[in-house]
């Protein structure tokens, strides 16, 4: 059987709580304004085509619904094994990807601006030579630099940890 190795360190992190509740609170408002206009829809007939409710039931009500739950199970899961970094932003990546490195040319912590260079949380672009960002919470992260010159940040609520972690797997370390 094809076993990962055991975690060396082992981050999970969700977006903050008051961006949660606003998102969740914004999601169930539209639903409940869509479905009242539904309502008012379907009690009268005679002004509505069955294309219009069926839009409105997709677009205004099960959209919104699908978008709070995908949210809610949003999370950025960071792992160090002995064969490398492991990175998943979960559910829109339903494996880890990996990391190795061989691959990396450097690594260290440090503390960035979200908005300014990334546009915010998430999977992100950055502006510039920045590369992409998984992040969901903070200002501070694991800046990675692969030898073919991209670069990713990681954020991280213990980067210091996570990188005592990736040293102590470095090949040069034993």
């Amino acid at each position: 059987m094809n076993e990962r190795p055991k975690a060396i360190f082992k981050e999970v992190q969700r977006f903050g709580f008051i961006l949660r509740l606003f998102i969740i609170l914004s999601m169930v408002a539209a639903s409940a304004a869509n479905g009242f206009g539904l309502y008012k829809m379907l009690s009268e007939p005679q002004s509505s085509s069955m294309l219009s409710i069926a839009l409105l039931i997709i677009v205004g009500i099960l959209f919104p619904v699908a978008m709070t739950m995908l949210f809610i199970m949003l999370k950025l899961e960071t792992a160090v094994r002995q064969d490398g970094l492991y990175v998943r932003f979960f559910p829109l990546h339903l494996h880890f990807k990996r990391f190795s490195l061989d691959d990396i040319n450097e690594y260290f912590v440090r503390t960035y601006r979200p908005i300014r260079e990334y546009g915010g949380w998430g999977i992100r672009c950055g502006f510039g030579d920045s590369g992409k960002a998984y992040n969901v919470r903070g200002n501070k992260g694991l800046q990675l630099v692969f030898k073919n010159g991209k670069r990713l940040l990681i954020g991280s609520q213990q980067p210091e940890r996570l990188v005592e972690a990736l040293n102590s797997i470095r090949p040069d370390n034993d």
